[in-house]
């Protein structure tokens, strides 16, 4: 196992309580693997990935868990250590491409900053990785675009730059936290391609962060659903998308518009995501669950495996998550 995140727990101390964005979250990521971890706003999945980077800022931070790569947890390691596994060894590819470039400076040395910090390369042989990182994700004429600003590049042009950075010194994992947001559907499936064929080039890792199961569909090879800081459901996608299991992964898939229905109303998961600082006792989903019982008021179920699934629901089993 290349990546193995144990028991994580992210908090964030504000004037009202703890908030805790992340709770007791476990997964493994393989060589090669796409793993997608999918679900609304608010559930955690960016934090997920912040957590793994070690980029939370304050007032958040890791109280729990372990993050192992390649045997070693990324938790005890030194802030200068992470540094160095930062961008090399793990990179990451953050939302809006629009406001994740600075706009003052050229591409090229955007590009530049992270090939100089983690490689040893002359001058010119540093320009030639940033054509060449440029030219891998299919941006025409490198030489001439990478002393472009970005406000001189299409959204598409501007998402395939941060992926050439975050590709740059060639990682073992890439964390792609929402890479198709604000692109319009033929950039999107661009992107997607894009990655794909790159995971295959490259063997990396993808750990890829979204709230679109049509793209979980077309990319990942296993997916995490969370809810309210937990895994609800771990499957690989053809059995999720064939036998979804958690009422709220039922529920997501249910929302989805299906051209051969002729509908008024699409569905809608009933009642609102409760107040992090306001979370029922038992399991997250109860208020939400159209097969609530007393017990799921009371206790957190644990994940429980079903199949070729995991699962984190009493329907499955009377497994309980420790305290």
């Amino acid at each position: 196992m290349l990546l193995e995140v144990k028991n994580l727990k992210t908090e964030f101390s504000t004037k009202r309580g703890v908030v805790t964005a992340v709770n007791n979250v476990s997964f493994g990521l393989d060589k090669g693997e796409i793993l997608a971890i999918v679900g609304e706003s608010g559930s955690g999945k960016s934090v997920t990935s912040l957590s793994i980077m070690g980029l939370l800022q304050k007032p958040g931070k890791v109280s729990n868990g372990e993050i192992v790569f390649k045997g070693e947890d990324l938790l005890k390691r030194s802030v200068s250590e992470l540094q160095k596994i930062r961008g090399d060894q793990i990179s990451m590819i953050f939302q809006e491409p629009m406001t994740s470039l600075n706009p003052v400076y050229r591409v090229k040395t955007q590009l530049l900053e992270s090939i100089n910090i983690h490689t040893n390369l002359s001058k010119e042989d540093a320009l030639k990785k940033v054509v060449e990182s440029l030219r891998l994700v299919g941006i025409p004429s490198p030489e001439k675009r990478m002393d472009n600003y970005p406000h001189q590049m299409s959204g598409g042009m501007r998402q395939r730059v941060m992926i050439a950075m975050a590709l740059s010194c060639h990682p073992e994992i890439l964390i792609a936290d929402e890479p198709t947001t604000a692109l319009d559907v033929t950039i999107q499936a661009q992107i997607l391609d894009l990655l794909y064929d790159l995971r295959q080039k490259l063997g990396m890792a993808v750990l890829l962060i979204t709230h679109d199961l049509g793209v979980v569909a077309e990319a990942a090879d296993r997916v995490a659903v969370m809810y309210c800081g937990r895994i609800v459901e771990e499957a690989m996608v053809k059995d999720l998308f064939s036998t979804p299991r958690h009422p709220y992964t039922i529920g997501l898939l249910q929302s989805i518009p299906k051209l051969n229905e002729d509908r008024e109303r699409l569905y809608m998961i009933k009642g609102m995501v409760p107040d992090p600082l306001k979370m029922p006792k038992g399991c997250s989903f109860s208020d939400r669950c159209e097969h609530c019982m007393e017990k799921c008021k009371e206790k957190i179920p644990s994940l429980m495996q079903v199949e070729n699934q995991r699962v984190r629901c009493f329907l499955y089993g009377d497994g309980v998550e420790e305290e």
